[in-house]
């Protein structure tokens, strides 16, 4: 993590990937447990890989796939309203912006349409304050600052939002967990765009193999000490 490079690269979706990282660590080295920290999506697969394969590391849910569930659901609410009210057409992205990012124009858009007293307006400060979740000064504010938040959302009469603040609440320790360890998959989503990019150049590869040797290539930082 220190260093920020890739350690391991292999094909797969499902628990037998952690699997093959324990293998492939202990080939080099490594001890499984002596990994006590670990991040990951909410994946069922991933989950139960880690808890079996690295058995003392705590997981921390990334903050990024964390807000994706809620803005996922702030976009449901607006694509069921959007069929009432065509005062919402044309405007999904807007929602799914942090207000920072927002130009003066969708600032106004936003600001006229909270005069509707729209669901897609209140599912949206939801989402708005579900973020500052992350500015708490510690765990136990962020545990306050949560449970008030779920039961706002969990009354609010939105069934997107009641899902998405269950599923929250399924994940609660690894959640909170980000008050400890600050880990974030950022710089695995800044190297997949790495990665990513140089798939889209070269046309795809003949097969995961190959793939996957460019990705050590571009993000394992290896030294070949090559004649200058």
């Amino acid at each position: 993590m220190e260093e920020k490079k890739l350690l391991f690269g292999t094909s797969g979706k499902d628990k037998a990937t952690v699997k093959a990282f324990q293998d492939d660590f202990i080939d080099h080295g490594g001890d499984p447990k002596a990994v006590t920290q670990a991040c990951s999506d909410m994946s069922p697969a991933f989950i139960s890989g880690i808890e079996e394969y690295l058995p003392n590391a705590e997981i921390t849910f990334d903050k990024f796939h964390i807000v994706k569930i809620i803005n996922d659901a702030v976009d449901m609410v607006r694509r069921a309203e959007v069929l009432e009210n065509e005062v919402l057409k044309n405007t999904r992205y807007m929602w799914l912006k942090n207000e920072s990012n927002l130009t003066e124009k969708q600032k106004c858009t936003i600001e006229d349409i909270s005069h509707f007293n729209l669901k897609t307006s209140r599912a949206y400060q939801m989402r708005l304050n579900f973020q500052e979740f992350f500015t708490q000064p510690d765990r136990a504010s962020g545990e306050v600052y949560l449970k008030k938040w779920f039961y706002w959302a969990t009354h609010s009469r939105l069934e997107p939002m009641i899902k998405a603040a269950y599923t929250i609440k399924a994940h609660w320790d690894g959640v909170l967990n980000w008050f400890d360890s600050h880990l974030t998959s950022g710089f695995i989503e800044g190297m997949n765009g790495l990665i990513q990019a140089a798939k889209n150049r070269a046309r795809g590869y003949r097969s995961d193999k190959n793939f996957i040797t460019m990705a050590y290539l571009l993000g394992g930082k290896f030294n070949f000490n090559l004649p200058t």
